[in-house]
């Protein structure tokens, strides 16, 4: 990574900071697999460690999906709609869609990709109650932190979902079929303009900078970790079966082998050369003694503190708040994973 990719583009800046300090909304449609009939919520109880079974309908539930071995290999937010229908939000349909159909033959229950069908625009931003308000037939005012309703938009029907990935207090997801995609849009652009905000179009905001500095992770921050070693195992319902159970289990009795730990670069070099897994491949080697103790999982830039941030995924226990290490020949320091 070059330091000034991220430190010095003021349009990067401009946008975050948009959603940190006003409003801003992007494009952003996630896969959604709709999982309806009788053994809907007893399939998703069993799929996911996350309690699904006393999901209400009207709210959603954040949860890893697990593989036999215990590893992520998802992490979705589920919204039950009605009684016998849910909506799986996954960046990954395909194999959530083969996943679903490998396990799926005990139970009475339909899975299917309906992405092509909706679109899904963000309103992110502490003006971003002001602007859904402006717009919508209906308004936000009771809507909790993961909880959804429909609503009208001009002409258009939509799903208003209080949620989203950027770590803000207020923030919403507008899903609206792909024929209203266009009128949708514009409603929600005059509105965020008129409050002083404005689009993100940068995948690097939207999809790292901002969810990074809220300490949230993108999926390939997660493969090949196990809910333990990156902080996620207060979602696991113990109470029930899952697939993976078994596994994680075993790493609950025994204590996980790694840890996902925040770093900053504090080297006064304008130009740095670390990589992360981010960009492809394994990421940067940390080195404590000439042993290697991690990788670098991500690298990226906190707008609202001014340093180059991001992930190291290492040993347990190796790495501690305030070491200071070296990465490649330059100075880091070891933080929380949170820079809000």
């Amino acid at each position: 990574m070059n330091k000034n990719i991220f430190a010095h583009d003021e349009w990067k800046r401009s946008e975050h900071m948009a959603v940190r300090e006003c409003v801003g909304y992007y494009l952003f449609t996630h896969q959604i697999m709709e999982v309806t009939g009788p053994d809907a919520c007893r399939f998703l109880d069993y799929m996911y460690p996350n309690n699904i079974a006393n999901l209400a309908v009207g709210r959603d539930r954040y949860t890893t999906m697990l593989n036999d071995d215990g590893e992520i290999i998802d992490d979705v937010v589920i919204m039950r709609l009605e009684e016998e229908k849910y909506w799986v939000s996954t960046l990954y349909g395909t194999q959530a869609d083969d996943w679903f159909y490998f396990h799926s033959e005990d139970y009475d229950v339909d899975a299917s990709e309906i992405t092509d069908e909706w679109h899904m625009f963000a309103v992110q931003g502490p003006k971003s109650k002001d602007v859904m308000n402006s717009i919508l037939e209906g308004n936000v005012d009771d809507l909790k932190f993961f909880m959804h309703k429909w609503d009208k938009l001009g002409e258009a029907e939509v799903l208003v979902n209080r949620g989203g990935f950027t770590g803000e207090k207020f923030g919403y997801e507008v899903y609206c079929t792909a024929d209203d995609a266009d009128a949708v849009q514009d409603a929600i652009d005059a509105a965020v303009r008129a409050a002083g905000g404005k689009e993100v179009t940068e995948f690097q905001v939207f999809a790292w900078t901002l969810p990074t500095e809220a300490g949230f992770y993108y999926m390939r921050d997660l493969g090949h970790t196990n809910p333990f070693e990156v902080g996620l195992e207060k979602n696991i319902n113990w109470d029930k079966d899952f697939v993976g159970k078994a596994a994680l289990e075993k790493v609950r009795e025994n204590g996980p082998a790694r840890e996902m730990v925040g770093f900053e670069v504090c080297d006064e070099c304008e130009d740095f050369y670390i990589t992360s897994k981010q960009y492809g491949g394994p990421g940067e080697p940390v080195y404590i003694d000439g042993e290697e103790i991690g990788r670098v999982s991500k690298l990226v830039y906190s707008y609202v503190k001014n340093v180059n941030n991001g992930y190291i995924l290492a040993k347990k226990d190796a790495l501690h708040i305030g070491d200071k290490i070296k990465i490649h020949g330059y100075d880091c320091v070891i933080t929380e994973k949170k820079w809000l």
